[in-house]
This record gives C-alpha cells, sequence and structure tokens, in this order.
C-alpha cells in the first residue's frame, strides 16, 4: 500500500481536484490551529489515552517496528525485478513501471497502490515482486482513474495467476466506482510454465479482455498505451504498422514519454464530470497525532483498546457524533467527516452481542437511507455464544446484521485494525461482503479463529476420540497436537500472507489511515449510488 506526495496536491487542473484529498499535513496536536475547534468543543471525542503510561510506550515501540519493516518489506518491492533486470530494461530506451505513473499522474497528487505485497513469498523460491504488476488510482489531467501498469522487469511483464487476480481486481475496483482504466502494458503475455493456471478457465486471462468490453459498454472509458523497444519484428506489430495499415491504434508515440503524455491529453479529452451526490465540507486535522495510534493499539490483540481512541485521530476536528452510546456499547457506531466526505462510522470495542447486533443494524440503514458511505474499523473476534445468547436469539440478530452489509450499497470501506474472526468478519463486512475497498493494519490477523482456539477444539476432537477407544491423549501428545496447529493459524492469518494472495487491498501503516481513506472516498463517490432494497429480516 502506498502513497506519495510530489508537493502541494489538490491545485487541480480542473474542478474534480477540488475534491481529491491534499497531503499537506498541518501542525498536530495544539487543538487551536487555522480555526480548528478547541479539544472541549462540541461533539469532539474526548481522548481519555493517556501515552506516558508502559504499557502505551510499549505499544508504540512495537507497532512502530512492525511499521518500519513493512516500510522496509514495500522499498524492496518497489525495485521490481532486481538490479539486472531494470538496466537490461532502461538500456533498451524504456521507464521502469513507477517512472511511467509518475510522469501520468498530476505533478504533486498522490499515487493510492493496491496490493503492494501480491505474490509474496507466494512461489516458493521464485519472486514476483508486487505480482509482476503496479495497480492503484491517480489523478491524471484532474480525473480519478485506475492504472494497471505491467512490470516488464519481473519475468518480462508476464502474467502468473497472481498477476491475473490483481488485475481482474483492479478492473472490478474501476467497474465499482465508475473510474477511468489507464492500462501501460509492457508484457510478455501468459506465464507459459502455468498456462493450465492463468489460461482456460472463467477469472483467469480472458476475463482481462472481457472486462474492458463490458465497462467500454457501460461508458467507463478504457486507454492502453503500449510500451516498448523498437524491435526488428516491428513490421509484424508494430506501431507503424497499427497507425498506418490496421488501425488498431488511435495515435504514434515516439517514446514512453510521448506515449505518457498522449494518455493525459486522451484523459483531458474524455468530458467526465464527477458528480458527487454528498454534501462537502472543509477539511480539518484531527485534534491529535495520527502516530499516537501506535500507542493506543500495538502489537498485541490481547491487549483491549477503545476503538474511539482511533477514530479520534482519523476523523476531521475529531467529531464524531456517536449513535446510541449507551446501548450495544461492544459497537460503537455513529457519523463523522474525513477530509469534508460525510462518513458512518461502526468500529468493535468487544464481541457482539444482541443489543450490538441491532445496532448495527439499525445504524446502517440510517447511512442507507441518508446515502452516506460507512466505514468498518474491525477488530472482532466473533459473536457471542453461550445458551444464554443463543435462547436470546443472537443467531437472528447477528442474521439481521450480516443481512443489512450484504445489502447496503452505499459505499463501504473496511480497515482490519486488529482481529479479524469468524463470523465477526462477515458482520463487519469483511472480503465475501464486497467493501469498495479493505485494508489491513501489519498488526492485524485474519482467520475462522484464533491459533489457540483451534488448537484446542482440534485437541477435543482427538481427546473424545481417544475416549471412544478407551484411552486417553497424554499432556504430552496434546501439546505435540497444537504446536503445529497454533503455528500455521498464525502464519495464515499473518497481515503478509492475506496481502500475498489478494484478501485485502493493502496493508498501510496505521498513520495513514485518514489520508487512504480520504482517498478512496473521493474515488468511491465517482459512482452514482444505487437505492438500497433489504430483504426479510428475521424478527
Amino acid at each position: 500500500m502506498e502513497e506519495r506526495s510530489r508537493g502541494a496536491a489538490g491545485r487541480g487542473e480542473s474542478p474534480s481536484a477540488r475534491a481529491w484529498p491534499s497531503l499537506r499535513a498541518e501542525p498536530s496536536g495544539t487543538g487551536e490551529r487555522r480555526g480548528l475547534p478547541r479539544r472541549g468543543c462540541l461533539g469532539a471525542v474526548r481522548s481519555a489515552c493517556q501515552l506516558l503510561l508502559p504499557v502505551r510506550l510499549e505499544n508504540y515501540e512495537r507497532m512502530k517496528a512492525l511499521v518500519t519493516e513493512l516500510q522496509e518489506q514495500a522499498e524492496k518491492i518497489r525495485l521490481g525485478g532486481g538490479e539486472k533486470a531494470r538496466k537490461l530494461h532502461t538500456s533498451r530506451g524504456k521507464l521502469l513501471p513507477r517512472e511511467r505513473i509518475d510522469k501520468l499522474i498530476d505533478p504533486g497528487s498522490p499515487f493510492l497502490e493496491f496490493s503492494q505485497f501480491a505474490g509474496h513469498q507466494l512461489y516458493g523460491n521464485e519472486e514476483v515482486p508486487a505480482g509482476g504488476i503496479i495497480t492503484g488510482i491517480g489523478r491524471v489531467s484532474g480525473t480519478e482513474c485506475l492504472i494497471v501498469a505491467n512490470d516488464a522487469t519481473v519475468k518480462g511483464g508476464t502474467y502468473y495467476p497472481i498477476t491475473v487476480k490483481k488485475h481482474l481486481r483492479a478492473q472490478e475496483i474501476a467497474m465499482q466506482n465508475h473510474l477511468p482504466c489507464l492500462y501501460l502494458v509492457d508484457s510478455g503475455g501468459a506465464n507459459l510454465p502455468r498456462q493450465a493456471e492463468v489460461f482456460p478457465d472463467r477469472d483467469h486471462f480472458g476475463r482481462i479482455f472481457y472486462n474492458q468490453a463490458v465497462m467500454s459498454s457501460q461508458g467507463i472509458p478504457q486507454v492502453k498505451a503500449a510500451t516498448g523497444e523498437q524491435v526488428s519484428a516491428e513490421d509484424l506489430g508494430g506501431a507503424d504498422l497499427h497507425c498506418r495499415k490496421s488501425g488498431v491504434t488511435d495515435h504514434y508515440a515516439l517514446d514512453d514519454n510521448h506515449a505518457l503524455h498522449l494518455a493525459r491529453k486522451v484523459v483531458r479529452s474524455l468530458n467526465l464530470q464527477k458528480k458527487v451526490d454528498v454534501t462537502i465540507e472543509p477539511s480539518e486535522e484531527p485534534l491529535f497525532p495520527a502516530d499516537e495510534i501506535y500507542g493506543i493499539v500495538g502489537d498485541q490483540l490481547k491487549r483491549n483498546f477503545d476503538v474511539k481512541e482511533v477514530i479520534a485521530r482519523i476523523v476531521d476536528g475529531s467529531r464524531f457524533d456517536e449513535f446510541k452510546a449507551l446501548y450495544g456499547d461492544t459497537l460503537v457506531t455513529g457519523f463523522a467527516r474525513i477530509f469534508g466526505y460525510p462518513v458512518g462510522i461502526i468500529g468493535n470495542n468487544g464481541v457482539l452481542f444482541s443489543e450490538s447486533a441491532k445496532k448495527g443494524t439499525h445504524f446502517i440503514q440510517l447511512c442507507c437511507q441518508r446515502n452516506i458511505p460507512i466505514v468498518f474499523l474491525q477488530n472482532i473476534t466473533g459473536f457471542m455464544v453461550g445458551r444464554e445468547y443463543e435462547a436470546g436469539g443472537i443467531a437472528k440478530d447477528g442474521a439481521k446484521m450480516v443481512t443489512a452489509v450484504a445489502c447496503a450499497n452505499v459505499p463501504k470501506i473496511t480497515v482490519i485494525i486488529g482481529g479479524s474472526y469468524g463470523a465477526g468478519n462477515y458482520g463487519m463486512c469483511g472480503r465475501a461482503y464486497s467493501p469498495r475497498f479493505l485494508y489491513m493494519w501489519p498488526n492485524a490477523r485474519i482467520s475462522v479463529m484464533g491459533g489457540e482456539q483451534a488448537a484446542t477444539v482440534l485437541a477435543t476432537i482427538a481427546k473424545d476420540q481417544k475416549a471412544r477407544e478407551g484411552k486417553q491423549l497424554s499432556e504430552a501428545d496434546e501439546a505435540a497436537l497444537k504446536e503445529p496447529i497454533i503455528r500455521r493459524f498464525e502464519e495464515e492469518g499473518n497481515p503478509y500472507y492475506s496481502s500475498a494472495r489478494l484478501w485485502d487491498d493493502g496493508i498501510i501503516d496505521p498513520a495513514d489511515t485518514r489520508l487512504v481513506l480520504g482517498l478512496s472516498l473521493s474515488a468511491a463517490l465517482n459512482a452514482p449510488t444505487k437505492k438500497t432494497e433489504f430483504g426479510v429480516f428475521r424478527m
């Protein structure tokens, strides 16, 4: 996950630039700058977090270490296929893929990169940095666009299974948010040794071209800039042939820079007008520094924290109008603004009870009625279980919330800020519930249940089986059974494992959450919101 600034963003070339969040940071922590309300203002979250406590200091250092690791890993991936491949690439007169993106997007504007860790340690010793393809949202000639750039330094830009999946996910984002697609093509096509994994199925290589046709029919522009060296096979499929004879291409580019210039001109001529159907107010910085999140959350999921402390550090002016604060208080719901955009926020402060689920359902209905996007801050172990709660209707109340999440047509954005386990993942808009975007923090974990719980369940099954045979499972055997299960669940629940397989749209620095949400909201609001129609709620 990457966001970059190259100067003052927001000084746009078109009216849509005003809706693209600025990267210029204001001083944090005073509460009295640039007309912001003081800490005691109406609606502002009063932070009770004592950041100098030993536990907070420990949290800060441990989370900071995770963020440093994230940045170091991301920097390695940015290098693509290695020094030798980069030198060969540039020796042919070609720009590197990230250089192409830098020259394509508006000067000083951010590039919101997706799934930077795609393919990470996925193919054993065969490294495929970023899955061999760079995808993200950037502003081109004042218009927010979905950009797909092949990285020819990675296996010649050929398509591995993860490359196909990442490309298709980028197209899905474009379709959901009505974003023009810009393809910077420099690819050798399908990876032949893995052809059975990339060619024949529905969501394989051919689906890319199917999606292009469908998006074009929906009025979503598709622009392709084919880049590459001049070779002896020019007459077989080069620029001159396709511009003069076949008519396949529309413009003749002399080199990469010229092709990118032409692409910018094409976008400028699209005549797209962003129509935002929400009220946008002037953006305000939060009252508290963003990196205080490190000390609040830390890296140990068993340590509780108040999600409202996180909210205070990502919303405008730290103002949060909480809904039903005293009812079902393990689920926090309320309205706020991020970079001036209205949002409904749903965050976890514990396991979900019937009251929490009903409150969440009610709040989602309100957001849909008011056409307000929803941000889910997910840190959930699941729904409450036990005879008392089953008798009290937790199953049907949980189903109400899951139904509301599934049916809501307003833009939904999920950030996994802690644990994401079991049915709680469903109720808090996990990947299966089609959030427009889903991000993870480096401390996050995602699996059907925690490793220790899974090990205990499987050990209990083994004990019962032994008992039926008239035997007992010794403590040593039980420990030997549990250890690999716990290790496996820890490995498979890791955010890098998740991101490598595109279960999310990227791992982000918690301190960048506000910016990432602002960029995501701005992109999501390009698409008109369909009216939400709910199914039958079990009462």
